[in-house]
Order: structure tokens, then C-alpha cells, then sequence
């Protein structure tokens, strides 16, 4: 593969993504996984409902999945995108969070992040995160 080709990353450790767009695309050493939600890839069912700390964990170990089927990880990922529909979810999202990227970054050197408070595409999602990796 050069360094021009865009390819699709597909895994079916993280749950199929809707037909317009694909769970990840890779192009030279970028790395862009949609956005996800917490459905688990066996069930193909949101888990969590009303939880977002089971669904942040859900939607980060969905992420994970589909770096790795990328060729990277979470210690590759330099920006995570956070959208939540309730300020009042921020601290425990947070909480999850900081467990799940002190797990995967061995390096110590955190992923930047922005957080953003809107209104997501199905009622039962509280939590939607992508990732932007980069490796060689």
C-alpha cells in the first residue's frame, strides 16, 4: 500500500457501521475512526441505557477495536472527540475515560480532546467518541 491509498477498516470486533460511511479509513499514517456508540458487536444492541459509564467504556473498547484492525492503537490515537448530550454525565465519562486511556497509553503522553455538549443521532446514546491516530 503507498502512502496515498485510502483504504476502509472494517472489524467485526466493533459494531457494523451504517452503509454511508465506514467504521474507519486509513490513508498514509492517519487513521480516522467514526464516531461510536455503544453497541456491543455481538449483540448488535446498545448496552448501557442510562449509564453513560458503561457506554462510555463500551464506545472506547469499540474505538480500540478498529484501530487495531487499522494497525494502530489507542498509544497512536493524538485526538479523541467526545460528544455528550448531558453536562451532567461530564465527571463520570471523564472517570472512565482517564481509566480507559491510563490502561492504553503506556507512553504517559495523553491523546488531546475536545468535549461537546449535543444532541446525538438515536435517544438512547449519551455518548458518541471518535478517534484520529497516526502511526508509520
Amino acid at each position: 500500500m503507498s502512502t496515498s491509498d485510502k483504504v476502509a477498516v472494517h472489524t467485526e470486533a466493533a459494531p457494523a457501521p451504517l452503509p454511508v460511511f465506514s467504521q474507519g479509513v486509513r490513508k498514509g499514517g492517519l487513521l480516522q475512526v467514526s464516531g461510536q456508540g455503544s453497541v456491543d458487536p455481538v449483540t448488535n444492541s446498545f448496552v448501557g441505557e442510562g449509564d453513560v459509564r458503561v457506554q462510555t467504556r463500551r464506545v472506547l473498547d469499540n474505538i480500540r477495536a478498529i484501530l487495531e484492525a487499522g494497525g494502530s492503537g489507542v498509544e497512536d490515537v493524538i485526538m479523541f472527540r467526545v460528544y455528550l448530550t448531558d453536562r451532567g454525565d461530564f465527571a463520570a465519562m471523564n472517570e472512565v475515560y482517564a481509566e480507559f486511556v491510563g490502561e492504553h497509553v503506556p507512553s504517559g503522553v495523553l491523546p488531546s480532546r475536545t468535549t461537546v455538549f449535543a444532541e446525538l443521532p438515536l435517544p438512547q446514546m449519551l455518548v458518541e467518541i471518535d478517534a484520529l491516530a497516526v502511526s508509520s
